[in-house]
Order: structure tokens, then sequence, then C-alpha cells
């Protein structure tokens, strides 16, 4: 079963998404907040596997949210979606940054929603390529700096290989083709160098390669 918590001011909304959620078999609604502050209290308590929580909101926005969230050890388990009007904008970036696992605009058709909610639970990013690319043209191509002290040393030449094409905007069967490899292999070079690098996801893994330094904007 996966657990899912609500964090959104706007109760509407958040009961429209809740009657979507309850109608499936295999997801349960466990929490529902209408602030930041709220939102951080009942993950702590319910511990979802699924956050759904609104960019903007009182006390705590939802960039913030996300950054606590991934930041506490004992919410490692709790994947967050943030909810957005706008599609990718800067905030929904800077979520991308604190954590956040992928981003939906609000007025996603059901089944996509259904779909997003089951994948984060799955552990996996709500970024397609297309996404990637956009989130690397529109703001990872600004000057960086390149990183130091993370982690990019632990990485073998085929794991830091994997993530270079992840940060392309590669999928897994793209990547086993361009490696020569099989997809489950190029699977397993990405999850080892997330946890080397201790990138909660897909999503944080591509931020991380272009601010490290390791693949630079606009590079092939």
């Amino acid at each position: 079963m996966i657990r899912v918590l609500l964090v959104d001011d706007q109760p509407l909304l958040r009961s429209g998404f809740r009657a979507l959620l309850d109608l499936e078999d295999d997801i349960e609604v466990v929490a529902e907040a209408g602030d930041g502050m709220e939102g951080l209290a009942l993950a702590t308590e319910h511990l979802p596997d699924v956050a759904l929580i609104d960019i903007q909101m009182p006390l705590v926005d939802g960039i913030e949210a996300t950054r606590r969230i991934a930041a506490d050890p004992a919410l490692a388990g709790v994947h967050v979606v943030i909810l957005t009007n706008y599609g990718l904008d800067e905030h929904v970036f800077n979520a991308l940054r604190a954590g956040a696992a992928g981003f939906l605009v609000k007025d996603v058709v059901p089944d996509d929603f259904l779909h997003a909610v089951r994948v984060a639970a799955r552990g996996d990013a709500l970024l397609a390529p297309s996404i990637t690319r956009m989130l690397i043209n529109r703001y990872l191509t600004r000057p960086i700096s390149t990183g130091t002290g993370m982690g990019l040393e632990e990485l073998t030449n085929r794991e830091r290989e994997a993530v270079a094409l992840v940060a392309q905007g590669l999928s897994n069967d793209q990547i086993a083709d361009r490696m020569v490899i099989s997809p489950m292999t190029a699977k397993t070079h990405i999850n080892r160098a997330m946890a080397k690098l201790r990138a909660r996801d897909r999503a944080q893994l591509v931020v991380l390669a272009y601010e490290s330094g390791l693949v630079a904007p606009g590079g092939s």
C-alpha cells in the first residue's frame, strides 16, 4: 500500500486529489495539511511513502519543507513531489535542488497524476528526459563553480559515465545502448552513484552532476 500525505493550503484542491487517490486500491491518504509546518509534523508522524506538497504555502513553503524532509534521516523514505500552478520555473528548480523527486502541474490529468504517485513511491524521479533537458537549458546554463568534496572521487569510471548520461537527459535504455550494457546494469550504476553522492533520486543526481562540474552545461 502506497501511503500519501497531501500538503496544500487550498482545501478544494486537496479534496479533489484525495477523491482520486481514494479510488485506488493500492493508495492510501494517511493525512492532509493546510500549510508546510503542519505538513512537516504529519510527515514525521505518519512517515508516508509520498508527500505531495504545494510549492507556495503559508508558514513554511514547499521548498523549505522539501529541504527539511531531505535533511532528516528519519524521513529518508519520504519522496516529495512538488505541486505547482506554473510548470517548470525557478521555484520548481529550487525544490529539485532541495531534494524533491519531481513535480506535477496542478491541472495534470488524473491518469498522469496517479502514475506519478506510483513512480515516486518506487523511488524513481518524475523527470522525463525532455524535462531534464529543459531543466538544463533553463537553469543550469548559468555560471557555476566546480564543486569539491561531493564524493565524485568515489565513483568508478562507469558510474561517472552513467551519471553524465543521466544529466544529458537520457533514459536508462538509452544509457544502456550508449554504454553497451544491459538496462539493469545501467540502473545499477546509477543507483550506486546516487548512494555514493547521497542523492535522494535521479532529479537530485542531475543537479549534482552539473553543480559539481562533472558535466558542463551544453556539453555532450
